[in-house]
């Protein structure tokens, strides 16, 4: 579907949907919302894009393969289990740092499961969107 409205629209819309979807993932991490609800909002976000441009535009202007979102999402989620067995925590114990960070507060390794979490939903979502797409 090519329609200046639509296309115009989502270029005005993409940013602060990718925006909204990574405040979701911080909040999340000690409030409602996080890795699955962020992932899901920064998908929506590709799929408008895919929507007005097509998938070929949206994977020139996406940069980074739908798939490799999804391996470094299992990734960081795989690193958030095992990281605390390292330093001597139980398997799946979450670890805090001591100091906060603006927006995040303090992070820890649930953060980094959240972010896999988002990473694979958003990867997961788009390829799928992308073949039924093609």
């Amino acid at each position: 579907m090519k329609s200046l409205i639509l296309q115009t629209t989502v270029k005005i819309l993409f940013p602060f949907l990718v925006i909204a979807s990574v405040l979701s993932l911080f909040r999340g991490h000690n409030e409602p919302g996080g890795g699955f609800i962020g992932g899901l909002v920064a998908a929506s976000a590709f799929i408008l894009l895919t929507f007005a441009f097509g998938v070929k535009e949206t994977e020139k202007r996406v940069y980074i393969k739908p798939m490799l979102f999804t391996i470094i999402g299992l990734t960081c989620a795989f690193m958030a289990l095992v990281l605390p067995v390292m330093f001597g925590f139980n398997f799946f114990e979450a670890i805090w740092a001591d100091f906060k960070l603006p927006i995040i507060g303090r992070p820890g390794t649930p953060l980094l499961f959240d972010t896999g979490v988002y990473l694979v939903v958003t990867g997961t979502v788009c390829k799928i969107i992308f073949v039924i797409g093609d």
